[in-house]
């Protein structure tokens, strides 16, 4: 429970990744056990897309709240690609054009829609022929320099697009790239990239999967920069560990889908689980209360100057979403296996497995959290 997970054997650890920030506050918060099991004794599951229950309307109107700008609306889905499935669907209806603009190093999912957007060639590679050739990728910029030369070679692509006539219809970015190995861009680039996109007319689709809900200290990563996307995807953190995500976007991006005469365009099974859906208001709840995105910021900022005094490794971040970066994969797996034996569990990212990943609870007791890092700088300082 909490930040702490028991293996097979009766193995104790400290978990510190979150399940890939799943976890955010925590394994089995009482409070979303509780939601989750009185939800049980009323309505398990009901018809979302047809006859939606009272608890889907209470967490769609809770999404509205929070969310930045005028994102007024929500398609709910049960997991992160599918809400990155509705963002595209959702600019192809709006916009008439498919094709995207994404970035190299960009993990947005796994099955077929998200797996055309997403930039790693070994998840590509095997399913090839049947990913969508729709999307341009392009470099993510990490560097203040390399902003400008990115939007120059994007603005590019978008001006040739509408002399051959349109076709490009989105562009959809990580805040920062979590899988990617946590990348960080200048301050200056997604401000950019929204203005790129307004002048172009495409739609703007942020992934807050990963960085969303707390992890980054604001409820979204974007509310750093000021930005507003058309559609914003979130999902892992929502459901306190039930599957559950969210298309968020606004009148124009989510206002658009015809109405359903009998079958709904865009469905499934199981959108809008009423037990989903109350782990999620349960969920957001104690993030508010708990003040869990001033603490993410306070204590990112305490792990990130910790880490920084092990030699020969690059740490960035934002909040409790920190990346280590060291010289070579074999180096990263080595302190990985070794904070793991010592009773640390973290995970490899980057597209070389070089970069380890630190996403804690945001709930995370400080004595845990910090004793934990000291163990996992003297695995790299032995590595």
């Amino acid at each position: 429970m909490g930040s702490r997970v028991v293996d097979v054997d009766g193995h104790e650890y400290v978990d510190l990744t979150a399940a890939f920030g799943v976890a955010s506050i925590g394994h089995a918060h009482p409070r979303v056990v509780q939601a989750v099991f009185e939800q049980s004794q009323t309505l398990m599951h009901g018809m979302g897309d047809v006859y939606p229950p009272a608890i889907k309307v209470s967490l769609l109107e809770e999404l509205a709240a929070i969310a930045p700008g005028a994102l007024n609306r929500s398609v709910l889905s049960l997991n992160g690609a599918d809400a990155v499935e509705t963002a595209l669907k959702c600019a192809e209806l709006v916009t008439g054009h498919a094709g995207v603009l994404a970035f190299e190093g960009a993990y947005h999912g796994l099955s077929y829609g998200a797996l055309s957007v997403t930039s790693r060639a070994d998840f590509r590679a095997p399913f090839a022929d049947k990913v969508a050739n729709c999307t341009t990728f392009f470099p993510f910029p990490v560097t203040v320099q390399s902003v400008e030369s990115v939007l120059e070679d994007m603005e590019r692509a978008l001006i040739e697009d509408r002399s051959d006539g349109p076709s490009i219809g989105a562009v959809i970015v990580e805040p920062i790239q979590g899988r990617g190995g946590v990348r960080v861009p200048p301050a200056s680039f997604l401000p950019s990239l929204r203005d790129l996109c307004d002048r172009h007319d495409v739609f703007l689709i942020v992934d807050e999967i990963f960085t969303g809900l707390g992890r980054t200290g604001r409820w979204f990563a974007v509310d750093h920069w000021g930005v507003v996307p058309d559609l914003m995807c979130v999902g892992k953190a929502l459901g306190g560990g039930m599957p559950i995500s969210a298309c968020i976007g606004n009148d124009r991006s989510l206002g658009q889908w015809p109405p359903a005469r009998g079958e709904a365009l865009h469905t499934s099974t199981f959108m809008a689980h009423p037990a989903s859906c109350a782990a999620a208001l349960a969920s957001l709840d104690v993030i508010r209360k708990e003040s869990l995105a001033d603490r993410a910021m306070r204590l990112g900022a305490q792990v990130m100057a910790q880490l920084g005094e092990v030699p020969g490794v690059t740490v960035r971040g934002m909040g409790l979403m920190v990346g280590v970066e060291l010289p070579s994969a074999s180096r990263c797996l080595d302190a990985v296996a070794r904070a793991r034996e010592r009773g640390v569990l973290v995970l490899p990212s980057g597209e070389n497995s070089e970069v380890i990943s630190i996403t804690p609870p945001l709930t995370i007791d400080e004595s845990d959290l910090f004793q934990a890092i000291e163990i996992l700088k003297q695995c790299l300082n032995t590595t």
